[in-house]
């Protein structure tokens, strides 16, 4: 067993299945999504992010690009949830939040992308 691929699938895996648990809810209503939640969603996914970035392979290329995917929705995601909750004058709305989640689902697909290829991979190795 190799611990840095255990530590490489545990973070793509806690990446996409937190993805899911912000995206599941109603879409306009601000309680179902916890921004605690997203915060780990960001910080998880830039963690695995930066797993990626040493890996030269091709598939190593793809993992990193839907990454970087995923990363870029959920930092315009969190834009948006930072103005929202602190420079509009409403604070967050329902149409915040329908544009919030919206990012986030984005970033799911990119999230099921990396973990498909992430499985393929390593169902592909030979002993």
């Amino acid at each position: 067993m190799n611990l840095e691929k255990v530590l490489f699938g545990f973070f793509l895996i806690l990446a996409l299945t937190l993805n899911v648990g912000f995206v599941i809810g109603d879409i306009e209503n601000p309680t179902h999504h916890s921004v605690v939640e997203f915060f780990f969603l960001v910080v998880v996914n830039l963690v695995a992010t930066g797993l990626k970035l040493g890996d030269r392979t091709q598939i190593g290329a793809l993992l990193l690009a839907t990454s970087l995917v995923a990363d870029l929705q959920l930092i315009a995601a969190t834009g948006i949830w930072a103005f929202a909750a602190h420079v509009a004058e409403p604070g967050v709305t329902a149409e915040d939040i329908v544009h919030i989640v919206s990012l986030a689902t984005g970033a799911l697909v990119a999230n099921i992308i990396s973990v498909t290829v992430f499985v393929a991979e390593t169902l592909m190795l030979r002993r």
